[in-house]
């Protein structure tokens, strides 16, 4: 059994991933009754604005609140205003956003009810630079950790604490109202603290475990920064002031691979979610990939074919070069090579949200023939790998994968064919 357009029917299935997470289907189940007071709406990241437009359409009461999005990800609301800014090295929109949410959780009281709408790309978003530092310091740290290839728990760890509303400090601030978050996940293991670096979700800070990131992952820190991250002290998540919080996460990359592999076997082809939680160097991480199709293409082992092998999670990239490209790409071109010259073996790689790191495609689409068809334009995948220059590479064989701006982010999405 085959499958006669393979790129259709991958697309199928991340289509099917991404309409699993869609802020309109899962967000108006978690939201909670009114309060006697005023509602306020307050969120960040690359599903902010459309988790806002879902929330006005299904909530019986006024409401007012600001979101913040990235440039390009907006969407139209009513009573909620949606402010654009940059990701993922954050800007001066970014700041002002920031001053307005804090404004509008200042002097609230305990009747007043604060939703909270965070998804992933909301760390840099909501830049707040501690009391003596600049927009300038953080935006220097967020470029340093983009470039590092440092897991996302250990660059939340660091914005936490250098941060003034990030790791639960927007939560403490809004009290004594009650704090509602809802969460579309982007993290492996779907730690609500972690998205965005929980500006709501307040967790036990560890400044000198933040420190050992920094070092184990070349992370340069001026001596005030150090200083300062060293001093910092997270809000305490057993503090009586957030009991009457909650926090749901309410779409996650566990459930998107479910609604792709539901798909696929729907078309008669077995799925296998390998993970939904895969970190590490991207380029690694596709070698492994391809390892493990080449298996089954070849002794049907340990799955037998025809089969969708399906993970997700966030891997990284420790920049190298200076080429264009993001970790799903980057991921597809190690693999590409890898499987060089394999016959029955097609996949797609792409991140949910629709941009793969910076530019405007989310991903790519990869096959046997690929190293060959890059080998035909004088171009080796080791030279483009050490350029990080794989968005360039695929737009050369017209395999860039571009559905724009999806709502949603649940992180990566990788779906292998095997026939």
């Amino acid at each position: 059994m085959g499958i006669d357009d393979p790129k259709a029917f991958l697309t199928s299935l991340y289509r099917a991933a991404v309409a699993a997470a869609d802020p309109f289907v899962v967000l108006p189940a978690h939201l909670p009754d009114p309060p006697r007071g005023r509602t306020v709406v307050i969120g960040a990241g690359k599903a902010a604005a459309q988790m806002a437009q879902a929330l006005e359409a299904h909530w019986p009461g006024p409401l007012e609140g600001v979101v913040v999005t990235r440039y390009g990800h907006a969407a139209p609301c009513r009573r909620i205003d949606v402010i654009e800014a940059a990701h993922p090295v954050p800007d001066a929109a970014g700041i002002r956003a920031a001053e307005r949410l804090v404004a509008l959780v200042r002097d609230l009281t305990g009747d007043d009810l604060v939703i909270a709408l965070i998804s992933g790309g909301g760390s840099a978003l909501l830049p707040a630079p501690p009391h003596g530092f600049a927009l300038a310091d953080e935006i220097a740290l967020n470029a340093a950790l983009l470039a590092s290839g440092a897991p996302i728990s250990a660059m939340n760890a660091l914005r936490s604490h250098f941060s003034l509303v990030k790791g639960g400090r927007l939560a403490a601030l809004a009290h004594p109202a009650r704090v509602v978050t809802l969460v579309v996940s982007d993290v492996p293991g779907d730690d609500a603290a972690q998205v965005a670096s929980g500006p709501t979700v307040p967790r036990r800070g560890d400044p000198v475990a933040a420190l050992a990131f920094a070092d184990r992952y070349q992370i340069p820190l001026g001596a005030r920064q150090r200083q300062h991250v060293l001093s910092d002290r997270l809000p305490d998540p057993t503090d009586p002031a957030f009991a009457r919080d909650l926090v749901s996460v309410i779409a996650s990359a566990a459930r998107s691979l479910e609604a792709a592999a539901d798909l696929s076997r729907a078309h008669g082809i077995e799925a296998a979610i390998l993970s939904d939680s895969i970190e590490g160097e991207a380029r690694e991480a596709g070698r492994f990939h391809a390892d493990l199709a080449l298996e089954v293409a070849r002794r049907n082992r340990p799955f037998r074919k025809p089969i969708v092998l399906l993970s997700g999670g966030e891997t990284a990239v420790t920049l190298r070069g200076q080429g264009r490209g993001g970790r799903n790409t980057e991921f597809l071109l190690a693999f590409a090579g890898r499987i060089a010259g394999q016959a029955g073996i097609h996949a797609l790689a792409a991140d949910t949200d629709g941009i793969d790191g910076i530019g405007d495609q989310a991903g790519a689409f990869a096959d046997g023939s690929t190293a060959g068809r890059l080998r035909a334009l004088n171009l080796r995948i080791d030279d483009i790998l050490d350029r990080n220059d794989s968005a360039t590479a695929f737009a050369a064989l017209g395999d860039l994968f571009s559905p724009g701006p999806t709502g949603t982010n649940v992180n990566d999405f990788r779906a292998i064919l095997i026939t």
